[in-house]
């Protein structure tokens, strides 16, 4: 670490090797990576604290919208393999955070929905991350370090 507390590999240089060589600087996919473990990190110590992790918090914020997802636009939309999103939803909905819901016409379409209970949880996660998010924000100086972010996943 240096002084500033940024590792030497992130200012894009690396303690010397044999020969003197350096290494090179690191490519925005080596960052971003670093960044979102870091961040990842954070925030799965600060949910912890309510027994919750970063994908089930992740899930609850989907269902928030009130429309009830099916099962393959949630694992498309939060990134997560369908069998594991399958274990997610069975994991809250024993808890009684979620619910699932037959379709009205197609029966063989299965909705996963946020329940009372799970709104309620949902409000203290989001508190926690907000703060979270608040600190890291304060930490980087910067207001809106979204707007790059989202620059970014958009492309």
């Amino acid at each position: 670490m240096t002084a500033a507390g940024v590792a030497p590999e992130v200012e894009g240089r690396c303690p010397d090797t044999a020969g003197g060589s350096h290494a090179p600087e690191p490519l925005l996919v080596e960052l971003v990576t670093l960044a979102h473990r870091r961040l990842s990190g954070g925030l799965a110590a600060a949910l912890a604290e309510e027994d919750c992790t970063v994908d089930q918090w992740r899930l609850l914020r989907a269902l928030a919208d009130g429309r009830g997802h099916a099962m393959g636009e949630l694992s498309q939309a939060l990134l997560i393999p369908q069998a594991s999103l399958s274990r997610l939803v069975d994991s809250l909905a024993d808890s009684g955070l979620a619910y699932r819901r037959q379709g009205d016409q197609d029966r063989r379409r299965i909705t996963a929905h946020l329940s009372r209970q799970g709104r309620a949880r949902l409000t203290r996660l989001d508190a926690l991350a907000a703060a979270h998010d608040d600190a890291v924000r304060q930490a980087c100086g910067l207001t809106d370090p979204a707007h790059l972010l989202r620059r970014l996943a958009a492309l």
